[in-house]
């Protein structure tokens, strides 16, 4: 640990350092804006609370905090990570492109919510069949529970879920297990409350997006808040041993420098993993439909490992649930279908109704479609419908094995949404613990409005703040034991296991849309799959075709073909 307790205020006029139980103490300038005591405290029986008063307000926590055990407002606490004594000496990590990722919330994974808890069901996604974890945000935000996207303090662990230790503890076991952790990051913006960055320096841009405003990435001294996203992507990375970031809505990020951060994430990340000897990989949220994004620095790309492909989602979910209102108004149809697996992305160029512009524009010939991760569903096409609804709602038990296969089979990185694979029947809904009255009822008011523009009933939209909204969204491990779902889950089971058959990079070929019937070729397999869930020959495994390798009711078929 750095006991000068260095920090960046480059515009202060003073700073000092506050330890609780003792006296303030000054910290003297640096010509590089950066603060610290001019000698180190000595060392202490256990970890200090400390924080910064710049220039007579605060005490503020530290902006590089890496534990809050009392919230975003209190003092920071000292943490080491070096003091883990970490057990994965023998990982030797995963390469992300073709894993089958899970995404889980840690605060609705398991009744308790923590991060030792969840360990506790590992096994279940070893089993499943899983390569890799995501996390959503577990950065420290206010309140007791949230989604995570509201976090302020980016390399401080939310306590609740257990802070940095429980997390080091929860990344050991998973690679244990032979599980990657894929960390869900934001540095397109802060939550509204706990923010104290502007007070210590410009780390905000003139900039707003829908969450507010942008972070100061290409304006005055945006060298050293840049600085500040880099040293978090590889202190997650280095220090607590985590093996990619997803990063949320790059699209959100105002960048007008030649050399975007995005880039500069890209080449800092690969160099750390040269010096680890293990692959490490970032994942972008994109809605950019930007092949720059994902195509290597030698030909003028960013160098992102891969980036979510929403096309393919919106594609499948409209022609499984027959929804054309809204972003799905041009997926209407199995062209849609064909369109993603044989392109990659549906708005390639083309217009976007809902948009009401041209969008996008097509993927590089020779880049492999598992740069694009494909899921049927996910936190935010879940959570921000107006009551938090799975495809379970809405779907019969043929139309989740389509969604399954065209996921886990198609050529994509596929990613699953935690319960899906039991086809889980308990909404994820949106959920705030604003403690601030004034923020939570705007929050709520909010939310009601949105939808209230997409035409859903505004009576039907959960409090956000209700603790109630909360606990309904955690998930019920006792439903796979139930017949139904477990029939389910051993599909899932049985689509992965047959996945690892196929050579990752094997392309979609012979792709057809006839009708109520999507089929496609890959890695030696044809898959065909009826969208409604019914109507291919057969009604179940044992009356299939006598080559069927895998087959669901009369929905999916899936058997070897001639090549």
């Amino acid at each position: 640990m750095n006991r000068r307790f260095p920090v960046w205020a480059p515009d202060a006029s003073t700073v000092s350092l506050v330890v609780e139980g003792a006296d303030d103490r000054p910290l003297t300038r640096g010509d590089d804006g950066w603060w610290w005591l001019d000698q180190p405290l000595p060392a202490a029986r256990g970890a200090l609370d400390y924080g910064f008063v710049v220039d007579g307000h605060g005490p503020h926590p530290d902006p590089r905090s890496l534990r809050q055990p009392r919230g975003v407002h209190a003092l920071s606490r000292e943490f080491d990570p070096s003091a883990h004594v970490w057990e994965d000496a023998e990982w030797r990590g995963r390469e992300l492109l073709g894993a089958v990722i899970y995404e889980l919330h840690i605060g609705t994974f398991t009744p308790d919510g923590t991060l030792d808890s969840a360990i506790d069901r590992l096994d279940h996604l070893v089993q499943l069949g899983v390569d890799a974890v995501e996390l959503l945000p577990v950065n420290a935000f206010n309140g007791e529970h949230g989604w995570g996207y509201d976090g302020v303090l980016w390399f401080a662990v939310h306590e609740p879920y257990g802070g940095p230790a429980a997390y080091q503890r929860f990344v050991d076991a998973c690679h244990a297990r032979g599980l990657a952790v894929i960390q869900d990051v934001v540095y397109n913006h802060l939550g509204p409350s706990g923010n104290y960055l502007p007070v210590f320096g410009p780390y905000l841009g003139d900039s707003h997006s829908t969450w507010g405003a942008s972070v100061n990435l290409d304006g005055p001294q945006s060298d050293e808040v840049r600085r500040y996203i880099v040293d978090n992507a590889l202190y997650w990375l280095r220090e607590l041993h985590v093996d990619g970031l997803r990063l949320d809505a790059v699209h959100a990020l105002h960048d007008a420098r030649a050399v975007h951060i995005l880039e500069e994430l890209a080449t800092q990340v690969d160099e750390l993993s040269a010096e680890l000897g293990r692959p490490l990989g970032l994942i972008a949220e994109s809605d950019l439909n930007d092949p720059r994004v994902i195509r290597e620095r030698a030909r003028t790309g960013y160098g992102i490992t891969a980036q979510w492909d929403d096309d393919v989602h919106h594609a499948i979910h409209s022609n499984l649930t027959g929804e054309t209102t809204g972003y799905y108004a041009d997926f209407a149809g199995p062209g849609s279908l064909a369109k993603v697996f044989e392109r990659g992305f549906f708005h390639d160029g083309t217009w976007s109704s809902f948009r009401e512009r041209h969008h996008g524009r097509p993927l590089d010939a020779d880049i492999p479609r598992t740069r694009l991760v494909a899921f049927s569903q996910d936190h935010d096409q879940i959570g921000n419908r107006a009551v938090g609804d799975r495809l379970t709602a809405t779907l019969n038990q043929g139309q989740l094995a389509v969604a399954a296969t065209l996921t886990l089979l198609g050529p994509f990185t596929p990613m699953l949404f935690m319960g899906e694979e039991w086809g889980a029947t308990t909404p994820w809904q949106f959920f705030t613990s604003h403690p601030e009255k004034e923020l939570g009822e705007a929050t709520a008011r909010g939310r009601i409005a949105e939808f209230a523009k997409m035409g859903w009933d505004p009576d039907i939209v959960p409090d956000p703040q209700g603790p109630e909204t909360f606990e309904r969204s955690h998930l019920d491990w006792a439903e796979p034991e139930r017949q139904e779902h477990a029939r389910l889950l051993a599909f899932y089971r049985d689509l992965i296991a047959l996945r690892r058959g196929i050579q990752v990079d094997a392309q979609a070929t012979d792709i057809t849309a006839d009708g109520d019937v999507f089929a496609f070729s890959r890695g030696g397999m044809r898959v065909r799959v009826s969208l409604s869930g019914a109507g291919l020959s057969g009604t179940d495994l044992e009356g299939a075709e006598p080559d069927a390798m895998l087959a669901f009711d009369d929905a999916v078929r899936v058997t070897m073909t001639d090549s």
